[in-house]
């Protein structure tokens, strides 16, 4: 998907320069903040093709993780261990917590998702290694 037809689809906004975690990401990414509540956050994350974020664990030890709404654009989501999961507008992934995974945009789409911080006691983020070019390219 090239970015024009990408602009037109992606309702929640490109936002801004990732730059905060830029260090976690292979390529540019962009974060548009939705809601911020006390125990909760929201944001629409934009992936520019071939991007993707480093492996990555959302700690808790009760509760916790992540959701994924894909809104735009054409990704994957991978847990370790399993196979890829190719993403499209319109899916919801649920990532449990302490479960070691990446996401991104696929090689020739631009990517937006609606990332969700799901509440629960003592969070963290561990980033971990990037994915490799090896591990991107075999990707289909």
């Amino acid at each position: 998907m090239n970015k024009e037809e990408f602009n037109k689809l992606n309702v929640f906004g490109k936002g801004e320069p990732n730059i905060k975690f830029s260090e976690y990401f292979i390529g540019e990414s962009f974060l548009n903040p939705l809601a911020k509540l006390d125990n909760m956050f929201l944001a629409n994350v934009t992936f520019e093709p071939g991007c993707r974020n480093n492996w990555h664990i959302h700690h808790a030890t009760k509760d916790g993780g992540q959701i994924l709404i894909c809104t735009a654009g054409y990704g994957w989501y991978q847990e370790e261990g399993k196979d890829p999961i190719s993403l499209e507008p319109g899916m919801v992934v649920t990532i449990p917590a302490n479960v070691k995974h990446w996401h991104g945009a696929k090689k020739d789409s631009w990517f937006s998702h609606i990332a969700i911080e799901v509440p629960g006691e003592e969070t963290s983020n561990e980033w971990c290694e990037p994915v490799t070019e090896e591990e991107y390219d075999k990707l289909e």
